[in-house]
């Protein structure tokens, strides 16, 4: 009997953090690995993750991602207790920590988590250096992106 091909889908997004775009001026963007338990793949599997409230920390040379929610399966193993938002190692080379931690210590910026996603079977994590907006940025913001759809409308019609 023949084998039934794997449906391929380009959409290997776990989740995306758009509050972050929002609030933050993103400078920078880098890709870094996540440390994860077997049942937290699991879950990142099923798409069960939310970066609305995590942040990026550097201590002591290392990354860590804290607040990020994994929810659970039923289905996971019933012998450990899963803990939802715990701190999670990232992976990343020396040179690139070291850069972030200049970036963070003297310029005042902070590292947000933007998006998770799949890239040969390993959990990715895109973090972005970031800058906070003031109110009267993310009224600018939303108004220029008002005025592209309304400069489409009036486009489309003529």
């Amino acid at each position: 009997m023949a084998k039934k091909n794997k449906s391929r889908t380009s959409d290997n997004t776990i989740a995306t953090n758009r509050i972050a775009r929002h609030d933050y001026f993103i400078e920078d963007e880098l890709e870094v690995g996540m440390v994860l338990e077997g049942w937290e793949v699991k879950s990142l599997r099923a798409k069960n993750l939310q970066l609305k409230e995590s942040y990026v920390q550097v201590k002591n040379g290392e990354l860590s991602i804290i607040g990020a929610h994994i929810a659970p399966l039923n289905t996971a193993s019933t012998h450990i207790k899963p803990d939802a938002t715990r701190t999670r190692k990232l992976l990343a080379h020396r040179r690139e920590i070291d850069r972030l931690m200049g970036m963070v210590d003297r310029k005042g910026f902070t590292l947000v988590a933007l998006s998770a996603y799949w890239i040969r079977g390993r959990a990715k994590l895109k973090l972005g250096l970031a800058k906070g907006k003031k109110y009267h940025d993310k009224r600018a913001t939303e108004k220029d992106r008002d005025w592209k759809l309304d400069k489409a409308r009036i486009m489309k019609k003529a």
